[in-house]
């Protein structure tokens, strides 16, 4: 994995070429109009697909692609980006304004296109072979952008995050979707649970059973019960592969908490390179 301090060129604007400052590493994010982000980048000639990762509340971007996940994805040949959430007022911890029934100051689905354009234009990557994926909050608002706009990344890869009560009503297609979830996870309970009052209703977790319900609604599966069950190694995986043309759906349980489990970031790349259709 090479980080990226000394590598960012130039940006391609509709005039001259303009020397673009270095930046992506831990302690110098990539500016954006509405945001920032990280990224590491494998050795190697691109253009080189991409696993973008959400962190959780109170996470941050920088110490990511430093981290195991971003050397996995790195050593494979993808570059990995790592935005930043933001710090609402009153609060210290950045997070993303994920839930629907609350708009934050930010309308993160746009702020994701517009990382991606900028990546694009600074660094030898692959838009069209895209992995979206997020941890808890982050795994959350991976699920709300796949059911909003399912073709704005290549495939989807929540881990210990789904939606949110109350659920949506349906998503808007099919959609190429890894969900992983702690079996014992009391952070984020597989039912999920109310975390607090606001304006007078509970805000509360949802119910990822229910959430496969809505993924398997959205890809026209033929069963509610799943068509393939693995059980070996470190994780109990169901697939569902009766569904529209195109799409992916699986649902993976590990025995853990609320966590990224050791061994994720190999088991979805090596699913999102199984992909059959758009950018696969």
């Amino acid at each position: 994995m090479r980080l990226v301090s000394a590598l960012a060129l130039c940006l391609l604007f509709a005039g001259p070429l303009e020397a673009a400052q270095p930046c992506g590493d831990p302690d110098t994010p990539c500016e954006t109009a509405t945001g920032s982000y990280h990224i590491a980048l494998p050795e190697g000639p691109g253009p080189y697909p991409v696993m973008i990762f959400l962190h959780g509340h109170g996470g941050r971007g920088g110490p990511m692609v430093e981290g195991a996940t971003a050397r996995d994805a790195t050593a494979r040949g993808y570059a990995y980006i790592a935005p930043n959430g933001l710090i609402r007022m009153g609060r210290t911890r950045p997070s993303w304004n994920f839930h629907p029934d609350f708009p934050g100051q930010r309308d993160e689905a746009a702020f994701l296109q517009e990382v991606m354009q900028d990546a694009a234009a600074r660094f030898d990557i692959d838009p069209k072979r895209s992995l979206l994926a997020g941890f808890s909050i982050g795994g959350s608002l991976t699920s709300y952008i796949a059911c909003a706009t399912p073709d704005a990344f290549s495939a989807y890869a929540p881990v210990s995050g789904s939606f949110w009560r109350p659920h949506p009503t349906g998503c808007a297609g099919p959609v190429r979707l890894l969900h992983t979830h702690g079996w014992r996870d009391e952070v984020v309970p597989l039912e999920g649970r109310v975390i607090r009052q606001v304006m007078g209703r509970d805000f509360a977790q949802g119910d990822v059973f229910h959430a496969m319900s809505l993924w398997r609604a959205a890809n026209g599966c033929d069963n509610y019960r799943a068509d393939r069950f693995e059980t070996s190694g470190d994780f109990l995986r169901r697939s569902w592969t009766r569904c529209a043309p195109g799409s992916a759906l699986e649902f993976v349980l590990f025995d853990g908490g609320h966590s990224v489990p050791k061994g994720w970031s190999t088991m979805a790349l090596d699913w999102f390179e199984t992909l059959k259709g758009p950018g696969q």
